[in-house]
């Protein structure tokens, strides 16, 4: 057995199952396993038929496809790529079609509780208006526009119209930096910025313009012909004469109807800058009927969404879960949503629940880290637990971005669901487009801390290091082995490195290697991500996911988060270095020791004396970007003792790196 195949394969069971509640089963879009398996059967049984169908009888075609897949050239597959579509139509003009104009489809909430409500006819309208506007800025199909964008009904605007003359969007976080801005503006081409004079959160005002203008002046940016600038806040900023222009004034006189630009279903609907192993972004390409078609199915396979629902996605347009499950797949399937400007823990950490209460959501989707967070804020004021709230409306609840570990997943069922809600949890990556493995709320029994199964059509599997899949019970890498619809295209302007990363020649370059590990149970075939690959620790000869030893601190009661890298060692060749928040105030001298000592006999205890952390750091929070993502990264400079040299402009707490030097 190879050093791969022992990864994870001694993962702790979990032994607790929850059924879906019959009454939810009912009325489910696939209810239960046996119209999953159903749906499965047809997809290997006629794969390009099964996608065919769903193609035709969820998207509006302008001219109907004839093509389903195109595999003469592996591993750039074409999917419908004969039939000509448009995103913005499918998502806006079919609900001015179907009866849904007046509905509201966006419901946004400012940092400060302002509440503004959005109908498709009026979100029509205004997408509509900003087409025009960029149409009379000589913007034309194929060409790139950079987004930087706060969350904001414009944000969404903005994609939509993008969409709907044919320009490729590259949205760019909100958080990044200059330096990080300006190297996506120049490798996509961008002729034009979408900004904001200012983004608010938590209470603050924070630059977005003079971080543009920082970023053209860079250099290299001649492309950019115009910035528009969305009014948010009044700030200061500054104004270049024929090339910047204010969002209002572009649209003031444009036409409310704009003919959509019918684009072949293989159109680059975005490009989305994700972290690669070697520093530098990756522009993950998405087509548009691929994607759309993906975006659309699993609103209505995972969150079973139906027309009273409200559903709230707590993700940034930035990141591709508000792509998906914002800007497009929501809107594609006629819902009303949520959209959120600030932070959940502001003016308190009660923010999440009073909004759910307010605008009585019934869908809620978030990210493990948010739902740990909200766990400790409660552990420390009662006043901001769930329960203290009105949250009866929800009926599904959702988690993305990592693995959830068993403990949070079960608090978020208790006390959140109130243990009649069943809960998500979906496996997905920037380059999947939407969700690949994830429970059916209508149809799979839930085990915390598993995404379970792949979705109808999605062909996964785990192998080891030559391609050759392993039995249920060991440890190794997920791929799939199947193209889909809304799978990465290429990277953009790269596409042997686009070949290397995903379809690698050990595989046979046939394999989609998602660079996740991964284990399924002997029992149920569920599957548990295990980590990145490159997240696996070798400590003496010994390989552990760091997802479990970070699952396994985190089931101890003290802890409300912890994060795990490895070290270079002398004698084992890695150490575990573990970073922790307490539930309780930081411990410092022989506190701390004690606490260390404490929870290294626990990992002990929870998975073997070859998981105990050589090093424990406590710090009052982990070093985060604005959207909660941990900066493993960081992580892995101070386990080395080195100096920090990275831009850590994006981090929301960047003061917390002093904390985490000091080892226990």
């Amino acid at each position: 057995m190879s050093d791969l195949q022992n990864t994870q394969d001694d993962v702790k069971a979990e032994n607790r199952i929850f059924p879906p509640p019959a009454e939810f089963a009912a009325s489910a879009a696939i209810s239960g396993m046996d119209a999953y398996h159903a749906l499965c059967k047809e997809a290997e049984q006629d794969y390009e038929g099964f996608w065919g169908r769903l193609a035709k009888e969820n998207l509006t075609w302008h001219k109907p496809f004839e093509s389903v897949l195109n595999e003469s050239n592996v591993p750039f597959y074409r999917w419908f790529e004969d039939g000509l579509l448009n995103a913005s139509y499918n998502c806006l003009d079919v609900n001015l079609q179907n009866g849904n104009a007046e509905k509201v489809a966006l419901i946004f909430e400012a940092d400060d509780g302002t509440v503004t409500k959005v109908t498709y006819r009026e979100l029509h309208a205004k997408v509509c208006q900003f087409a025009n506007g960029l149409k009379s800025l000589g913007i034309v199909k194929g060409d790139r526009v950079v987004i930087y964008m706060p969350m904001s009904v414009e944000g969404v605007v903005a994609m939509q119209a993008c969409a709907r003359i044919g320009a490729t969007h590259s949205v760019v976080f909100g958080g990044f930096s200059a330096k990080s801005l300006q190297e996506r503006i120049v490798d996509v081409g961008a002729v034009a910025v979408i900004t904001a004079d200012e983004q608010v959160r938590g209470g603050k005002h924070l630059p977005l313009k003079s971080i543009v203008d920082e970023a053209i002046a860079m250099g290299d940016c001649e492309k950019v012909r115009n910035v528009v600038i969305y009014r948010r806040t009044g700030g200061q900023i500054g104004f270049t004469a024929g090339r910047d222009l204010w969002m209002h004034e572009l649209v003031a006189n444009q036409a409310a109807e704009c003919e959509p630009e019918w684009v072949d279903a293989e159109h680059p609907l975005f490009i989305l800058y994700t972290s690669g192993s070697t520093g530098k972004p990756k522009g993950v390409q998405h087509s548009t009927g691929g994607y759309l078609l993906w975006a659309k199915l699993t609103m209505k396979w995972t969150f079973d969404i139906k027309p009273d629902d409200v559903f709230w996605c707590t993700a940034d347009i930035g990141w591709v879960t508000g792509h998906s499950y914002i800007a497009y797949g929501p809107l594609a399937m006629g819902a009303t949503e949520i959209v959120f400007e600030g932070v959940p823990t502001y003016p308190n950490a009660g923010r999440f629940w009073s909004m759910i209460e307010k605008h009585k959501a019934t869908i809620f989707y978030t990210a493990p880290t948010a739902i740990r967070s909200l766990i400790k804020a409660s552990d420390a004021d009662p006043a901001v637990h769930p329960a203290k709230y009105d949250i009866s409306s929800l009926r599904l609840l959702g988690s993305v971005g990592e693995p959830i570990n068993p403990e949070a997943w079960m608090w978020y069922h208790r006390n959140v669901g109130q243990e009649r809600c069943p809960i998500v949890d979906t496996f997905w990556q920037t380059e999947t487009g939407g969700h690949m493995m994830t429970p059916l709320p209508g149809a799979t029994p839930l085990v915390p801390g598993s995404c379970t199964l792949p979705l109808p059509g999605i062909m996964a599997a785990i192998v080891d290091e030559t391609g050759n899949d392993l039995p249920n019970g060991q440890g190794g890498i997920l791929v799939v082995k199947r193209p889909w619809p809304s799978m990465i295209r290429t990277i953009w302007g790269d596409p042997e490195r686009f070949k290397k990363s995903y379809f690698p020649e050990e595989f046979g370059g046939k394999l989609y290697l998602a660079g996740d590990g991964a284990i399924r149970n002997k029992d149920t075939a569920y599957f548990t991500i295990t980590g990145r690959i490159d997240d696996v620790l070798n400590v003496s000869g010994h390989r552990m996911g760091t997802m479990e030893i970070e699952s396994a601190l985190v089931a101890n009661p003290l802890v409300a988060e912890a994060a795990v890298v490895g070290k270079p060692d002398d004698t084992t060749g890695e150490a575990i270095c573990a970073f922790v928040v307490l539930k309780g105030a930081r411990p410092t001298g022989d506190e701390a020791k004690k606490i260390a000592t404490e929870l290294r006999n626990w990992v002990a205890k929870e998975i073997g004396p070859i998981a105990k952390p050589k090093e424990i750091r406590f710090g009052d929070n982990l070093p985060k970007t604005r959207s909660g993502k941990i900066m493993r990264r960081l992580l892995r400079v101070l386990a080395k003792g080195e100096a920090i040299t990275q831009d850590v402009s994006t981090l929301e707490n960047p003061a917390i790196l002093e904390q985490l030097k000091q080892a226990q």
